[in-house]
Formats: C-alpha cells, structure tokens, sequence
C-alpha cells in the first residue's frame, strides 16, 4: 500500500502509523509529487495529530530522542527518497532499539544518517554566513539553502537578534521567519516571536514598500496574531508547537 500525505511532519507520522495499525506500507510519497502506479493500491491519508503523537511518543520512548531529532531533519531535507529513509530506518528501530544508531554500515542506518549530516552541516554553515541587510525599518537576509532548514535557525537569530524586526526569506521556497522584537509578546518565550509563513516579495519589492512597511508590518502581526487565537494549528502547520522544544535544543547544541 502506498500512502499519501500533505507535506507535514504529522502527516508523514501518521503514515507511519497506519503502516503498523492498517495496512504495511510499500511507500509513503506527498501527495502533490505522486506518480500513480497501476501496480499498487494507493491510499490518501488524512493528518491525524493524535496518531502522529502516538508515533512521536513511540520514537521517543522505544527508540531515543535523537533518532526522533534525526527523522525531523531528513524529513526538513530535499532527498527525495526521505519518506522511504524515514520508514526504513523506523522499522528497524522499533525491533532494535537506541542501539539502531550504532550499526552505522546498515544500509538503513547508513543513508538516513548521511541525509541528517547534509542537514546539520548546512544548518550550522548557515548560522555563520548569513547576513541581513539592514532596510531601515528591519533586517532582511535571503537564502536558497539545499534543505528547508528555515525553523533550524530561527531560535538562533531571535536570540543573537532578539531586540530587532527581521525576516530570513528562503526564495527557492517562497517561504520566509518573521520575527517582531519590538511587538508586545515579550513575556512569551523567544519561539514564540517568530513565525513561519508564505513569503514571495522581492527585495524590490519590499524596498518599494519601505514607507508603508510600519502598516503593513502591524497588520501582518495582527492578522497573525488573531489566526493564532482562533486556530492554534494554523501557525503551526509547518512546526507543530511539541517539535519547536526541539528546535531550541538543536541550537543549544550548536553552540
């Protein structure tokens, strides 16, 4: 059986939750790049947040923290066999244990540890390379990095830039982090200020702006903020609030 899914880490979780409570996977693919195959059965799977929390919790417990750290990133990289990595990895994980990690030649282990170094390295050239440019009413860098690693650095520049406004825009995938450090969340925690969002201005674009950015920078946040209220998911399509603690570690270790 083939399993499609959204895009999202839940999405994906689940797959691997029906995997071992329906039907045994014989792949798992996004939906939006499927091939259809008249081999194969192929089903659509819905995101289930407390199937993917059982499988969350699972990885955690029976497998270790760190093989749940590694999955995220492979899932945040470009490779387009990862759903395949993550599944193969999984299933030896759930008969091995925290020992899976230490078999590095298995060809399971191998190659989902190769993809999750891609990731880090990348991660961590980033933190030292990029640089914003200062337009007057906030900072702005733009990147076009190999893997979506965008929720990767953003604890790190809110907390080396926590007092500014800024935004790191990825341009290969319209995507940008926002982050306001002048609003009035500062009793909230540093991940809590900065927010993932659909972003394809230039940087024409937003110089041409630049008078009416102070507007339009409040009403973003307004807007954010309110959808935020009404419907705690929709800010976190893309981090789901239980993997942004991971997050936060992941730039602890770094530095």
């Amino acid at each position: 059986m083939d399993y499609l899914y959204d895009g999202s880490f839940d999405g994906l979780l689940t797959c691997i939750y029906y995997h071992y409570y329906e039907a045994a996977a014989s792949g798992i693919y996004q939906q939006d790049h499927y091939q259809p195959s008249l081999m194969v059965n192929t089903r659509i799977v819905e995101t289930n947040p407390a199937w993917a929390m059982r499988v969350y919790t699972a990885i955690e417990e029976k497998i270790s923290r760190d093989a749940l750290e590694k999955i995220y990133h492979v899932y945040l990289s470009s490779d387009s066999n990862k759903e395949k990595l993550i599944l193969n990895y999984l299933r030896l994980g759930f008969k091995m244990g925290a020992k899976v990690d230490h078999f590095h030649s298995h060809p399971d282990v191998y190659f989902l540890h190769k993809v999750n170094r891609k990731v880090t390295l990348e991660t961590h050239r980033l933190l030292g390379l990029l640089r914003f440019k200062d337009l007057g009413r906030f900072l702005y860098a733009a990147m076009s990095p190999d893997h979506n690693i965008l929720t990767l650095i953003a604890d790190h520049f809110a907390d080396r830039l926590a007092g500014e406004r800024w935004i790191i825009h990825d341009l290969m995938r319209n995507l940008a982090i926002i982050y306001d450090g002048q609003n009035d969340m500062r009793q909230k925690s540093i991940r809590d200020k900065w927010y993932l969002t659909n972003f394809s201005y230039s940087l024409e674009e937003i110089a041409d702006k630049d008078q009416h950015w102070p507007e339009l920078w409040q009403l973003y946040f307004n807007r954010i903020g309110i959808e935020a209220r009404l419907n705690p998911r929709l800010q976190s399509q893309f981090v789901p609030q239980r993997y942004r603690r991971y997050l936060l570690e992941f730039h602890q270790k770094s530095d």
